[in-house]
C-alpha cells in the first residue's frame, strides 16, 4: 500500500493511554478509542479521526485496485 497508518495508530494509543479515560476510569484503550467522552482530549479525537480517515482511504485505495478486476 501507498501510505501506512501505523504511525498514527502508535500516536492514538499514545495519546489515549495517558487520557484520563485510561488513567482514571481505568479504561482500556480500545474501549477509550471508541468513546465519544468528555475525558478524551480533542487531541485524542482529531488523531481517531485522521486514522480512520487513513484507513478508510487504503480500502478506497484497494476496491479502485481490485474492482475493475472484479466487474470484467
Amino acid at each position: 500500500m501507498s501510505k501506512s497508518c501505523k504511525g498514527l495508530a502508535m500516536e492514538l494509543v499514545k495519546c489515549l493511554s495517558e487520557s484520563d479515560c485510561v488513567k482514571v476510569e481505568k479504561r482500556s484503550v480500545r474501549e477509550c478509542a471508541g468513546e465519544k467522552s468528555p475525558c478524551i482530549p480533542s487531541e485524542c479525537v482529531g488523531l481517531r479521526e485522521t486514522y480512520f480517515n487513513c484507513k478508510r482511504g487504503q480500502v478506497c485505495s484497494i476496491l479502485l485496485l481490485y474492482l475493475p478486476c472484479l466487474l470484467s
